[in-house]
């Protein structure tokens, strides 16, 4: 083994012949050692060596093991630290293990024993090297800069994400399906304070209602039929860190009840226990529906809505921000260019054209599907109308566009413009006005102006009326 690959190993024993022993048996097999005679000179070679594993007597001449390793494990969090324990110890021994130690040797100590746990807990350590690593890679991943918008709505949305991520305040994210509502979350959690903690998410609309109870609180071993083992429950795993509950209006009403406990509280009990388990963690929602909406059709408890609602992020469906369209394509194009090993460098002009004209029920999920079948069929360097999907190839002579007829008044063809645009828009006035670049006032103002009527509040106002009458039926 080169010098440089060598793993190292503090040993710490008062007695010289000890130290004498655990040094020629670890260099023998291969590892870096370094001894000390007491406690705090071991602490002090911690600090400045940076060794990957310390053996360690349980008792020196200044302090115990359990005040060594808890000196040492502030020193370094990641080194494991074994205890050699002499008969009758055990107990000691076992206070130390539960204080931060990778395990503990009786003596005299086991040579074999020795080298073998002392290879796990250098493994062990490693792995933790290596989490720590791919979280370091995960807070660059998921920086602000690498959101795709520079339209003046994501703006926004990144200004106020930035203004509240380092908060502790409840966040509730909604928007449409294929949105990046989760890409906001995880924005809003690595550049928070709390960004080093763990990121526990759950999807509500994914877990069966009747389990997903078990899976925030966890439970206790028999609580139920099938709990063959204690599980530890999503809200204990989020400690120190934050929990996303994703498509939260899907979560049961009665859990919601409990879930507000908790957050008023910061303490719940498991299934089946009596262990009250003290919680720390920053709450993030998410939900595809309009949150007033779900009020009013009982899908939240109003209690919970203003807890967890401190502050409200929408994120903008695609067709809201068509300008970031070219971005996001030369995004995904260069993903999965690389991904493929495909040289295509560029997308023809009349398929930007197409891509931005499309309604993209999808949203941002839809065009990167659709880039990346047209990336995976392309033959040559240029992404071509054929090489879209047939869906979006179909929109360019669809039923919805815009014709102007001959003879028309402007005033004729502004309220046509208005009056397709919200039935497009299934007479969403929000989404509407938004498209045509109006103010909501102004756009009430013009329908008044063209008496424009509500044809969604006709339709609702008759479908109310026929299921009313008498003799009538209805299917869900």
């Amino acid at each position: 083994m080169a010098l440089q690959q060598k793993k190292r190993v503090l040993a710490i024993d008062d007695e010289a012949a000890m130290t004498e022993w655990l040094k020629i048996v670890l260099e023998h097999a291969g590892y870096e050692v370094r001894t000390a005679f007491i406690g705090a000179r071991g602490e002090e070679v911690c600090r400045s060596w940076r060794p990957d594993a310390v053996v360690a007597d349980m008792q020196l001449p200044d302090m115990d093991g359990v005040e060594l390793v808890r000196r040492i494990r502030q020193v370094d969090a990641d080194v494991e630290v074994l205890v050699m324990t002499a008969s009758g110890e055990a107990a000691r021994a076992a206070e130390a293990v539960k204080g931060g130690a990778f395990d503990f040797l009786e003596q005299p100590v086991d040579v074999d024993r020795l080298l073998d746990r002392l290879e796990k807990a250098i493994k062990q350590k490693a792995l933790a090297d290596e989490n720590e690593r791919l979280k370091q890679k995960l807070q660059e991943r998921y920086k602000f800069q690498n959101v795709v918008g520079k339209s003046k709505v994501m703006e926004e949305l990144f200004d106020l994400v930035e203004s509240v991520a380092a908060s502790d305040a409840n966040i509730l994210i909604h928007g449409e399906n294929g949105t990046g509502k989760e890409l906001i979350a995880n924005a809003l959690h690595y550049n928070s304070k709390r960004g080093s903690g763990p990121f526990i998410k759950i999807n509500c609309a994914a877990i069966p209602k009747d389990l997903i109870e078990s899976e925030l609180f966890g439970y206790k071993k028999g609580a139920f039929t099938g709990a063959a083992m204690d599980r530890e429950g999503l809200f204990e795993m989020a400690e120190g860190g934050s929990l996303l509950l994703d498509e939260i209006g899907e979560m049961p009403s009665y859990l919601q009840a409990k879930l507000l406990r908790v957050l008023q509280e910061r303490e719940f009990r498991p299934i089946g226990s009596d262990r009250v388990v003290r919680v720390d963690f920053r709450l993030i929602c998410a939900t595809n529906v309009d949150p007033e909406a779900a009020l009013r059709e009982g899908r939240f408890r109003e209690d919970l809505y203003f807890r967890i609602n401190t502050i409200t992020l929408r994120v903008p469906p695609l067709r809201e921000r068509t300008e970031d369209i070219p971005l996001l394509c030369d995004c995904f194009l260069e993903k999965f260019r690389v991904r493929y090993q495909k040289n295509v460098k560029t997308l023809a002009a009349p398929v930007y054209h197409l891509l931005i004209r499309n309604r993209w029920a999808g949203n941002v999920r839809e065009l990167e599907n659709a880039i990346e079948r047209a990336v995976l069929v392309a033959k040559g360097s240029e992404i071509v109308e054929a090489d879209l999907p047939e869906s979006i190839r179909g929109e360019s002579s669809g039923p919805d566009d815009f014709i102007i007829p001959p003879h028309r008044t402007l005033d004729e063809i502004e309220r046509m413009a208005i009056l397709q645009t919200l039935q497009r828009t299934n007479w969403n006035k929000r989404e509407a006005a938004q498209i045509l670049g109006l103010y909501r006032p102004t756009l009430y103002s013009k329908m008044k102006k063209y008496d424009i009527r509500d044809g969604g509040r006709a339709a609702r106002s008759s479908a109310r009326g026929s299921s009313s009458t008498p003799g009538s039926s209805s299917a869900s």
